[in-house]
């Protein structure tokens, strides 16, 4: 689980990413790397299967925030049982805090990028649980 510290950089972050002019919604990515990096065994299986689904769809596919909420919501629409996943020991290299090291505009932007690339490498095993998720319930390949 997040640390007080951890959760006051996110919620430094969310307050950029929610006041950020561009309409894709950049503020789902940094919603699905924080759940993904901070969960544990304990968190239910609807916020880890979310962040992935997430951050699989903007990493692998190109999908914005807005895409990815939508998703999750027709996901929501279909299913009410959720897989667990292994929780990976090691959940990225990048943090919270790199991005907001990091200069606010398109620095600050390619730094969610690189976070959630790097929280999703870290994910790796869970891939295919993604994708035979995605594929099984809305044809998403």
């Amino acid at each position: 689980m997040a640390s007080n510290n951890d959760q006051a950089a996110y919620n430094e972050l969310a307050y950029y990413t929610l006041a950020h002019a561009a309409p894709s919604f950049i503020h789902q990515h940094i919603v699905d790397a924080f759940m993904a990096q901070h969960c544990d065994e304990d968190t239910k299986p609807i916020a880890v299967t979310f962040a992935l689904v997430g951050l699989y769809l903007y990493i692998e596919k190109g999908f914005t925030g807005k895409l990815v909420q939508r998703t999750h919501m027709q996901l929501a629409k279909r299913r009410k049982d959720w897989p667990n996943f292994a929780v990976p020991e090691q959940k990225g290299d990048v943090t919270v805090f790199d991005v907001l090291a990091s200069q606010p505009g398109d620095e600050r932007d390619n730094s969610i990028k690189t976070w959630c690339g790097s929280v999703w490498a870290a994910w790796r095993e869970s891939r295919q649980q993604i994708m035979d998720l995605l594929k099984a319930e809305l044809e998403i390949e």
